[in-house]
């Protein structure tokens, strides 16, 4: 392999790359922008969860329930009706998520330490939200009947468990997203940018004029693949100051870890893309399957939105298929945890058999397709 060979094919590549707009903006503007909508389109922190009120019991103690509820920010009381019955039509008409239906006798059941009965109503249809505000509302209810118990007395709860919650104390949904996002994005933009590369060479009818040439097959794959590896290193970078800026998302782990495992998965899927350009021969065809092959598996099977340990037994062993897997980890893990190879090396170790993979598979492919 010649450094000057593959010098001018990288030249090239990046000559090619600046005159297709379509290319540019898929390098430059799409992975910024990527972030910044689903940054902020997806989210599991629930706030203002508009709630209806039934008080048959209306005495201070009730009133302090409902301030107690309201101040938590994950509730809020929009309606207060005079029945169970309209609060049911407010449930079906979606007007409220949930409704607190206190009945009379509630405030003197729980100053007598008997148990003091509370009804929450919830809309079932949105399972996750329903399951949030069951969760949050019989934490700050049962906390609060305790401490109206407790008051005036200088009793003690036999247990009283000290929470700690570390990597992300505030369980800011957005400090797991957008890490998570990063992988996902940079392992759709790969692989789209290089789909293109060798597709268009056959489409332009260039590609038996490069043939000709003292270049080797590897040289070339490397050649146009070097250039789309800066730009894949340079959209990281982008995104990262982005999450940081935009998002407040922390980064305690080292940069130059991060950059040399990103280097590892870009290569893998940069690799990729070229294997499916140098395939199909089609710019169309070779965009429509790179998108197939990345985004549908690095957003359902890389444990980005929904936890491995909850699939099924198959999907979880597809999932140590799937290079977006282990690149979610590795964001996430320098990003939350802090941490770097002492723990992340056997997920840097596929992604450099993936990274061998990929340009060995791109290069064969390459070879096949020249020699027919």
């Amino acid at each position: 392999m010649h450094p000057t060979r593959l010098r001018a094919m990288a030249r090239k590549e990046w000559i090619q790359l600046r005159r297709d707009p379509r290319s540019m903006v898929l390098a430059f503007a799409l992975p910024l922008l990527l972030l910044v909508f689903f940054g902020y389109a997806i989210t599991w922190d629930v706030e203002n969860i508009e709630i209806a009120l039934v008080d048959h019991d209306r005495t201070p103690t009730t009133r302090q329930l409902v301030e107690a509820l309201e101040a938590s920010r994950l509730f809020r009381v929009t309606h207060r009706p005079d029945s169970e019955q309209a609060a049911d039509r407010l449930l079906t008409r979606g007007d409220v998520k949930g409704a607190l239906v206190i009945p009379a006798g509630f405030t003197a059941d729980l100053l007598g330490q008997r148990t003091a009965p509370l009804q929450l109503l919830v809309d079932g249809s949105d399972a996750n939200t329903a399951t949030i505000a069951l969760n949050y509302a019989e934490a700050i209810v049962g906390r609060f009947g305790r401490n109206v118990v407790l008051q005036g007395r200088t009793l003690r709860l036999p247990v009283e468990p000290e929470v700690r919650i570390w990597y992300n104390p505030t369980l800011a949904s957005r400090n797991m997203i957008v890490p998570g996002l990063i992988a996902v994005i940079m392992s759709i933009i790969a692989a789209m940018l290089t789909a293109l590369t060798i597709a268009r060479e056959w489409e332009r009818g260039t590609m038996e004029q490069l043939a000709s040439t003292p270049v080797s097959r590897l040289e070339v794959v490397l050649g146009k693949l070097l250039p789309y590896l800066l730009i894949g290193l340079f959209d990281v970078a982008v995104t990262v100051a982005a999450g940081m800026v935009l998002f407040d998302t922390p980064l305690n782990g080292s940069v130059i870890e991060l950059a040399v495992l990103t280097l590892l998965f870009l290569t893998g899927a940069l690799g990729l893309g070229i294997f499916i350009s140098a395939a199909v021969k089609s710019q169309v065809l070779a965009t429509q399957i790179a998108m197939v092959a990345t985004y549908l598996p690095a957003v359902l099977l890389s444990g980005f939105l929904f936890d491995i340990a909850s699939m099924p037994p198959f999907l979880q062993g597809v999932t140590y298929l799937i290079p977006a897997r282990y690149f979610v980890t590795v964001t996430r893990g320098i990003f939350l945890k802090g941490v770097g190879l002492e723990v992340l090396w056997p997920q840097a170790l596929f992604m450099a058999v993936f990274a061998v993979v990929g340009l060995g598979l791109a290069t064969r492919v390459f070879r096949k397709e020249l020699s027919a």
